[in-house]
């Protein structure tokens, strides 16, 4: 009877202070019907709703998500209900825990600590603790996905679409998941690089070995196994080394005996994986033999660091890159089509000075353009070609004109006010150059070369080909004014129709050869991919490094606080 009471007491307690008609009770039912899954989920909307307290965009989101789901009387709980922790929440809070082996900071992550659900407080403990998980579970996806830092805000040459989740989506897609854990751990970038990268910060990091790296047989704790020694984790052991079931000569071998084979076969083991052959298994050896490999000593913090940028920088392509797309890595010089994740085809290119950086974006090519004009754009007009229009006096005339050569030189054309006029006739210090159309018709000395591949974006920038090749040669090409220069554009236009609309080489090649502003669109638009990764993870597990040739990573290591 004093269980009974304290519990009408205790639901008493909590339901005083409702505020929210739509999670009131019926006006005549017994308050002491109120179960305490009803009283946490009312705490929960009541602390909640209290007030926005939140001061970025980002979180009133979270918190009006959140205001918006508790809201409903028919939902459920997520994480607790009046014992204590759900199994769910403490899936989540397990994954959670382990950001920083996704290259987060598990330490971001606000969730409770455990308590006694018994205790008189519990209602309003649980309630903080559905809060909490609810919102960590959030930033967690929110961060996953990219929203820690801002790119553009770092500089404007970094430019990506960020793909970040809806807050009442992931709530809302989480609370109806089998296995939450999972669902949040999906928001991670799913390619193989990223992961290789992530075992890679593993492996720096101490060797902490995932579960993806353990063989299909492993050796649970237990005596050392040694030679004479029978034992039921010896036949094990003999399917994890894949020795015979039988002898040569067709008899069945004692699985459990620990024999000249198996010491053989231990030893093997133990000298592949660089440890002491002394033919036994304790801990250390079975830790080799369930993990796969065997422990690294701490990577320098400088690698670490560099491998949690460029882990940040997957965060910003999509989770689904395409079966077919083009992706050109900056510190790399290099461009790569891929197909059904494979290299199809891989050249050079020159990139941007790093005072006209190519930015970090990502379009869709809509056309290929063969014997393209080149628009001047204005940066040029201001900065490389109103330099060199000075106005000379003229000694015998007393007249004046303006030095137009640089025009004459590079066959630049101008269009003003709808018709093109000759350089000389214009006042150039009536005339903005930022005003007039300035362009070099297709021909052999046109800066895009034979062929342009064109991806609209508001950096106006493009591949092309270009008559320097001369550049393809040095190992920094960092040389242009932002655009890409290709090394073969003929081979990628190739390539790239041939995907697209079945063109033969020889009818690319034509194309190149003849095109005059030939613009051939593409029926299905190719994803091009900007990036700006420093790091790569080679297929051996070796690391290549390439110059931070615009400071990038500095910035991006400031911004992460790493």
């Amino acid at each position: 009877m004093k269980r009974a009471i304290s519990y009408i007491a205790l639901t008493l307690t909590v339901a005083a202070p409702l505020s929210l008609p739509a999670l009131a009770v019926e006006p005549n039912a017994p308050q002491a019907l109120i179960t305490r899954a009803e009283a946490i989920r009312i705490a929960v909307q009541n602390k909640l709703s209290a007030k926005f307290t939140s001061t970025t965009e980002h979180k009133k989101n979270e918190q009006g998500a959140l205001v918006e789901y508790y809201a409903v009387p028919s939902q459920p709980l997520l994480w607790v209900d009046e014992k204590g922790y759900t199994e769910r929440g403490k899936a989540v809070m397990a994954e959670i825990a382990q950001a920083d082996d996704y290259g987060l900071r598990a330490s971001d992550y606000e969730l409770p600590e455990s308590f006694n659900a018994a205790d008189a407080n519990a209602t309003d403990r649980l309630a903080e603790a559905e809060i909490k998980i609810s919102f960590a579970v959030l930033d967690y996806a929110y961060d996953a996905r990219g929203g820690r830092i801002k790119p553009s805000r770092l500089s404007p040459n970094l430019d990506p679409d960020l793909a970040l989740p809806n807050p009442s989506e992931v709530i809302e897609s989480i609370a109806i998941r089998s296995n939450p854990a999972a669902y949040l751990r999906s928001f991670q970038p799913d390619q193989p690089q990223f992961e290789a990268l992530r075992q890679k910060l593993i492996e720096l990091r101490g060797g902490k070995v995932e579960a993806a790296d353990k063989p299909a047989v492993t050796i649970p704790e237990g005596p050392v196994l040694k030679l004479g020694v029978v034992h039921e984790q010896v036949a094990l052991l003999r399917k994890r080394l894949d020795l015979p079931s039988e002898n040569a000569d067709g008899t069945a071998i004692d699985a459990t005996r620990f024999d000249e084979q198996v010491l053989d076969a231990v030893r093997t083991f133990q000298i592949a994986h660089g440890t002491i052959p002394d033919g036994m298994v304790g801990a250390g050896t079975r830790r080799l033999l369930n993990y796969g490999r065997q422990p690294h000593a701490a990577g320098s913090p400088a690698r670490i660091r560099s491998i949690l940028i460029n882990m940040e920088r997957w965060r910003w392509l999509p989770h689904d890159l395409g079966s077919f797309y083009v992706t050109v890595n900056i510190p790399e010089f290099m461009l790569r089509v891929m197909s059904e994740g494979k290299p199809a085809y891989t050249t050079r290119v020159v990139v941007g000075k790093p005072d006209k950086q190519t930015p970090v974006f990502s379009k869709d090519m809509q056309e290929v353009v063969f014997g393209p004009f080149w628009n001047v754009p204005t940066s040029i007009k201001v900065e490389e070609i109103r330099p060199f229009l000075r106005q000379e006096a003229s000694w015998f005339f007393g007249g004046g004109g303006w030095n137009t050569r640089v025009f004459e030189q590079h066959n630049l054309r101008i269009r003003y006010g709808g018709q093109e006029l000759d350089p000389g006739s214009i006042d150039w210090n009536r005339v903005d150059i930022r005003s007039v159309e300035l362009f070099q018709p297709p021909g052999p000395g046109n800066v895009l070369g034979r062929v342009k591949f064109v991806f609209p974006n508001k950096h106006d920038v493009y591949m092309h080909d270009t008559p320097q090749k001369f550049l393809f040669a040095n190992s920094v090409r960092a040389e242009s004014h932002g655009c890409m220069r290709v090394q073969n554009p003929d081979q990628l236009a190739a390539v790239l129709l041939k995907q697209d609309q079945n063109w033969s080489q020889g009818r690319t090649m034509l194309a190149i050869e003849n095109g005059y502003d030939q613009h051939v669109p593409l029926r299905q638009k190719i994803p091009v991919y900007i990036t700006y990764f420093t790091l790569n993870i080679n297929d051996d597990g070796s690391v290549s490094t390439y110059g931070d040739i615009y400071g990038h990573d500095a910035r991006m290591a400031a911004a992460l606080k790493l």
